[in-house]
């Protein structure tokens, strides 16, 4: 906010704020708060790669569909959208929420450790200051790596034992590093078929794949996204900046400066109640358009039941516990009648911003 005002030299107070799409409610309703302690009238939050695809699309002019493959520092996202005459619609998102840069330099930290533990005998789990330096020293090789084939990770008096200081040098090549992480740029597969399955698309259909976040310029990531969609990744958005332009284009669209774009964004995750037996049962399916709303009837289980306990979750799996739980509430003051026969109308609302509300 404050680095806008600068640069603007005027007082800043609506925002459009973006997260990763796979974001849950909770996740999406705390990114809110917190734009709201910051002063800022958070006017709507939208989707990063969503956002992405903004940026890319809004000068094109070909209809096309396309693929959005975002790694950033803590979360990944992979969106595949339509977009055609200025109409950009969603058509699937997947992700995972706990992938990102920061466990690529947790991965190779832990291979670093155990090498310095193999050759020096000390164990630097247990020195927190020297852990910290081996942290910088492993994002710095990591980005080192992305445009050169060996690096050298050098920390001179990193810790000390009985027989004195002890220093750390090491060299690292290219394929060593993409050994150490080749599990987590493997998890970013899955969610990508799942999102093309879900989009009803075949990686034949889809007309460029764009890429971004930070980690989306490691080599062997841009090597698998090719794989993947069959084609060579798009080099038209800057991956750190994308996002943010796309955030300005619909705050352009929100103040009515511009008015030729239309954005049809999705829910990420499948909306639903824990009923009989603990089963999660779907009301709103995840990939539906938003703003969304779905009324359902509810009726007692018991004769002279005068209270109902809803519980409300956000996920995919067949069971009510092994979703994310969005909140629970009770419905009271229900007059004493036979089981089934009361009927209790709740509307479930997602708004543009993915949150959802009950009525």
């Amino acid at each position: 906010k404050e680095t806008a005002e600068n640069y603007l030299g005027t007082k800043v107070k609506n925002a459009v704020v973006t997260v990763p799409a796979y974001f849950n409610d909770s996740q999406r309703q705390a990114t809110k708060d917190a734009g709201q302690i910051a002063g800022l009238n958070v006017l709507r939050v939208i989707n990063e790669p969503t956002a992405a695809a903004l940026a890319y699309g809004l000068d094109k002019t070909q209809d096309k569909i396309i693929a959005v493959y975002d790694l950033g520092g803590g979360t990944f996202d992979i969106s595949v959208l339509e977009i055609q005459k200025g109409v950009f619609e969603v058509k699937s998102t997947n992700g995972d929420t706990f992938l990102g840069g920061e466990d690529f330099d947790q991965h190779l930290l832990r291979h670093i450790v155990k090498e310095f533990k193999r050759e020096s005998g000390v164990d630097l789990t247990k020195d927190n200051m020297a852990l910290q330096r081996v942290r910088e020293a492993a994002e710095k090789a990591k980005c080192e790596l992305s445009s050169s084939l060996q690096t050298d990770i050098n920390l001179p008096y990193l810790t000390m034992d009985a027989s004195g200081p002890k220093h750390l040098n090491m060299k690292l090549s290219r394929a060593q590093f993409e050994g150490i992480v080749a599990d987590l740029i493997r998890r970013t597969v899955a969610p990508c078929q799942k999102a093309m399955q879900d989009a009803e698309v075949s990686k034949g259909d889809i007309g460029e794949v764009l890429l971004v976040g930070g980690m989306s310029r490691m080599p062997k990531v841009q090597q698998t996204v090719q794989d993947l969609f069959g084609r060579a990744p798009s080099k038209s958005v800057n991956p750190d900046e994308a996002v943010a332009i796309g955030a300005a284009i619909q705050g352009g669209v929100l103040a009515g400066d511009v008015t030729d774009v239309l954005l049809l964004d999705v829910t990420p995750l499948s909306l639903g109640i824990e009923t009989l037996g603990g089963v999660f049962t779907k009301l709103i399916n995840r990939n539906t358009t938003i703003p969304t709303k779905k009324s359902q009837v509810f009726s007692t289980a018991a004769d002279g039941q005068t209270q109902v306990e809803i519980k409300v979750c956000q996920g995919e799996r067949e069971m009510a516990l092994d979703n994310k739980v969005l909140g629970q509430f009770t419905l009271v003051g229900i007059p004493p009648a036979p089981r089934g026969v009361p009927q209790i109308e709740v509307t479930f609302d997602i708004d543009a911003n993915g949150i959802v509300h009950v009525s």
